[in-house]
């Protein structure tokens, strides 16, 4: 072989390890993408749970109104919430919003006896269990993604085609990081 065959070869050889590693980056940020969108969905899961909840416990519970509207406030903030760190926030508002309208129900025995007072209990803890394996997901991605990111060579291809590290989805309130309790 001559030397403009090794050229070609090699030339070769670095096209298809680029396209290769574009690629790469390209099924990690659609995954990322694929899990924020799992996150997402259980958030509006549980957002469309509360009024129900609220409105449950608000008739055995009328004089906790400063609770209801910090509920309120929390589920309209979280709905408005546009990026990663906006949406930590407002899911921090709501986790403690929610305990606090569940100490309000441990307080109430004939309330946590109606059948679909218990059903919303149920439901927000099987959505909350669903948030936290959707969080893991997305941040696993996260990891993944900007760990090829910032490694050499993808960092290369990566400033190459201005790819750029995502945030991960991350609890800064430490009891926010427990799943709500449910306690009868």
């Amino acid at each position: 072989m001559n030397i403009g065959t090794w050229v070609l070869v090699a030339v070769g050889a670095v096209v298809v390890w680029v396209v290769g590693a574009y690629n790469g980056f390209v099924r990690l940020i659609n995954r990322t993408k694929e899990a924020w969108a799992d996150i997402e969905v259980q958030l509006k899961r549980r957002y469309d749970l509360i009024p129900n909840l609220v409105e449950t416990v608000k008739g055995y519970a009328t004089h906790e109104k400063t609770a209801f509207e910090s509920v309120t406030k929390a589920r309209a903030q979280a709905l408005g919430a546009q990026t990663v760190k906006e949406k930590e926030v407002a899911d921090n508002m709501v986790t403690s919003a929610l305990k606090s309208i569940f100490a309000i129900a441990e307080a109430y025995p004939q309330l946590r006896a109606v059948e679909s007072f218990t059903k919303l209990q149920d439901e927000l803890t099987d959505t909350e269990d669903k948030i936290q394996a959707a969080r893991r997901f997305y941040n696993g991605n996260v990891r993944d993604l900007n760990t090829k990111i910032e490694q050499f060579p993808g960092n290369v291809i990566a400033g190459a085609f201005h790819f750029q590290k995502k945030e991960f989805f991350e609890l800064a309130d430490e009891a926010a990081k427990e799943p709500v309790k449910v306690k009868f």
